[in-house]
């Protein structure tokens, strides 16, 4: 019976000591270092005046478009619908990661606390998987304009557009919750992170088993959902540019022509450097290549978004004109 209890209390007092460590463990780890760019003082000051830049373009950019579309009834259309609601996420999406990076490279840090961490890993896969979603919804309202366009009212109508862009919310969010709670359900044998936001493909090699098979599982998936968006967003374009090849007029075609290359562009920009990061094995150690991708896909995406599609679009560039010859004969 002494025998039999004492085994049972040796084995008690050990579960409680493993617990104890477990515990101590992750109360210890309240905060990730970020292993960014450079550790250089210098080179961290100049790569937050630059980011800092870069972030203030990309909002000041999105954050027109937003406004001109609100505001100007020439703009009440569905494409000018999705592409306001493209620009807030890309505004969102920005701001999750380099305002923190600014911060910390102007400050000569590098640390992100816990909870800042899940918030950003929640909000980022959150804001890609939904710009995805606006991104395949959009090649569809470009496919019904130039290849139906006599049933293209009907089809996008108000409701359907809202249908389309609360679907595109809800699944990111859906996604986001998913993936954070995946990540973050394992304990970390390290707090570096090799890259300068919370990036999962980096938090999984810090777990203390780095077959995290829950959240590889959910990258599985995201990917095979993202190629299928993909696929789906070319086979529109195939029909697209095989309408548009048909159009007898040199005018329409540059038309159809100038709402459609943009937003290949910004597809083939955002997905295709996404999924590389995501496909391609992670490094153990700083890695030039995940740090140029994750700028592609971060960085480049809201800041090119309103110049490329201001460029080519009539529409906004004449309503960007009014706008800015009233603001003169206002001054004047």
């Amino acid at each position: 019976m002494t025998i039999k209890w004492y085994f049972q209390r040796c084995t008690q007092i050990g579960f409680e000591e493993d617990t104890r460590k477990e515990i101590s463990n992750q109360t210890r780890l309240t905060e990730f270092l970020l292993v960014g760019f450079s550790n250089d003082p210098g080179m961290q000051i100049l790569h937050g005046i630059f980011f800092l830049m870069v972030y203030l373009t990309a909002v000041i950019g999105n954050g027109l478009i937003i406004f001109l579309i609100t505001y100007y009834p020439r703009l009440q259309t569905p494409m000018y619908f999705f592409l306001k609601n493209l620009s807030f996420i890309d505004l969102c999406y920005i701001s999750i990661i380099v305002p923190k990076l600014v911060h910390n490279s102007l400050m000569h840090r590098s640390s992100i606390s816990f909870l800042e961490c899940i918030l950003q890993v929640f909000f980022c896969m959150s804001f890609a998987s939904t710009e995805v979603a606006i991104l395949t919804v959009m090649s569809y309202d470009r496919y019904v304009a130039i290849c139906r366009p006599l049933h293209y009212e009907v089809i996008m109508n108000r409701g359907a557009c809202g249908h389309m862009v609360a679907a595109s919310y809800i699944s990111g969010g859906i996604s986001g919750g998913m993936h954070t709670a995946a990540t973050f359900s394992v304990t970390f044998t390290s707090n570096r992170i090799y890259q300068f936001f919370c990036d999962i493909p980096q938090i999984i090699l810090i777990s203390d088993s780095r077959m995290n098979i829950k959240e590889i599982s959910l990258i599985a998936l995201s990917l095979s959902i993202t190629i299928v968006c993909f696929v789906s967003i070319m086979y529109s374009y195939v029909h697209i540019f095989s309408t548009v090849r048909r159009i007898s007029s040199s005018e329409g075609r540059n038309k159809a022509l100038s709402t459609s290359i943009p937003h290949l562009l910004v597809v083939t920009l955002f997905i295709l450097t996404a999924s590389l990061d995501y496909l391609k094995p992670p490094s153990d150690t700083e890695s030039v290549l995940d740090l140029i991708l994750s700028v592609f896909y971060i960085v480049l995406p809201p800041l090119l978004n309103p110049i490329i599609y201001s460029l080519r679009n009539k529409d906004i560039k004449a309503v960007l004109g009014k706008m800015l010859s009233m603001e003169s004969y206002k001054s004047n």
